[in-house]
């Protein structure tokens, strides 16, 4: 017989922090969870859902973390700043497509994803009580990294009748923004989930409206290279004058190189701007993997007729999107670019999680409901390119048998 003894703490008195009340699991979290059930009970669910690329990097680029990974010296700690081959692939590859020129050692900081990268930013400026301005529709994480640290958010609107792009007018006249009290405004450009492109207008704007109020500006770019335009440059807020004053960009090698697992991005912003942010980072994480990195170098060097074959392959998946939309009854710009495609659903439609829940459940196809991205997304669904053409055709085929 056991004589330890019964505790005395009531488990019932120990609660979490406040910020985990103030946020939710991630939709994606609890939706593929339910996916995978339902795929263990042999549904054969078809997931239009997640931005996930499934296609590989290129081959010379698994072939440069094998033999990094076989190097005995490789598997030690790394720099919290990345390896200075890596700083200067991504200040090379801005160079050659964006047109900016970066000091590598200085203003360019390696990320383990661009989650990491909104997290460490946000700690780096916003203090509790700090405002926020975040994108509605936009990227469920702005908002809950945000609330995480105490800052006040303030959701700006994007519509379609402005090309879903901020109404800068609008922000000038918010009691927040006079007083002082706005520390980030988060923009996304090539836009998730809209497929809004980026413009030098629009950029131009964000800047001057960043520079008047004292308003840092992140731009989230890992989509410039995805359906642009053939013969087009992609486009960074870096390259408008006075931007590296108060602007950072984030990029990414997730969706432009199919090295979304491999957890490879980064920030360019001014010097101080970066110190600022590498104190928080350095106390949270450590380097990348160094194989890893070599391999993100390779893949940066690669050249323009990777993207073509890999945009080719999108543009035949983004044909059948356009089928499935049109079937549904959504209407959409065929203007958009990135791996996604955003639809507005039928009137006669209740809702977005309403339209999604039926195609899982009678169709056994997945889509985003679009109010996961807040209010202004409600009457949308977005149908990730994700997934393969015959998956796709396959998706296509069930709905119509609907």
């Amino acid at each position: 017989m056991s004589n330890a003894k019964t505790s005395s703490i009531d488990s019932r008195t120990i609660v979490p922090a406040q910020r985990v009340s103030n946020v939710e699991e991630y939709y994606f979290s609890r939706k593929l969870r339910e996916v995978a059930e339902m795929n263990a009970r042999g549904l054969d669910v078809i997931s239009l859902g997640i931005g996930g690329p499934d296609l590989p990097p290129a081959p010379v680029v698994i072939e440069t973390l094998c033999e990094g990974a076989h190097d005995p010296k490789n598997h030690s700690y790394q720099s919290y700043t990345g390896i200075p081959e890596l700083r200067k692939g991504f200040a090379d590859w801005y160079v050659r497509y964006y047109g900016v020129s970066l000091d590598p050692s200085r203003e360019i900081l390696p990320l383990i994803g661009s989650k990491e990268g909104i997290m460490h930013i946000t700690m780096a400026f916003v203090n509790p009580g700090d405002s926020v301005l975040v994108p509605n529709p936009g990227y469920p994480t702005y908002s809950s990294v945000s609330k995480l640290a105490g800052a006040s958010l303030i959701t700006y609107d994007l519509n379609p009748e402005r090309g879903w792009q901020p109404d800068f007018d609008a922000l000038e006249e918010l009691d927040a923004v006079k007083e002082g009290k706005v520390k980030l405004m988060w923009i996304n450009y090539p836009n998730m989930p809209t497929g809004a492109p980026a413009t030098h207008e629009l950029f131009e704007r964000a800047v001057e409206f960043g520079r008047k109020h004292g308003i840092v500006i992140v731009n989230d770019n890992p989509y410039s290279f995805i359906l642009k335009p053939e013969g087009s440059k992609p486009l960074s807020i870096l390259s408008i004058d006075g931007a590296r004053e108060v602007c950072i960009e984030m990029n990414s090698l997730s969706k432009s190189h199919n090295m979304a697992g491999w957890r490879v991005a980064m920030l360019a912003s001014n010097p101080e701007f970066v110190s600022w942010i590498l104190r928080v980072k350095s106390n949270i994480d450590s380097g990348q993997f160094r194989p890893v990195m070599l391999a993100a170098v390779k893949a940066l060097s690669l050249g323009d007729d990777w993207y073509a074959k890999l945009n080719a392959v999108y543009a035949r998946r983004r044909e059948v999107a356009e089928e499935i939309m049109n079937v549904l009854g959504c209407s959409f710009d065929k203007s958009q670019r990135g791996l996604f495609l955003w639809g507005r659903i039928p009137e006669e439609e209740k809702s977005s999680a309403a339209l999604a829940d039926r195609l899982l459940y009678e169709c056994k196809v997945f889509v985003t409901p679009g109010f996961i991205f807040g209010s202004g997304g409600e009457r949308y669904i977005r149908i990730s390119l994700c997934a393969t053409e015959h998956n796709l055709h396959r998706a296509l085929e069930r709905i119509k048998g609907k």
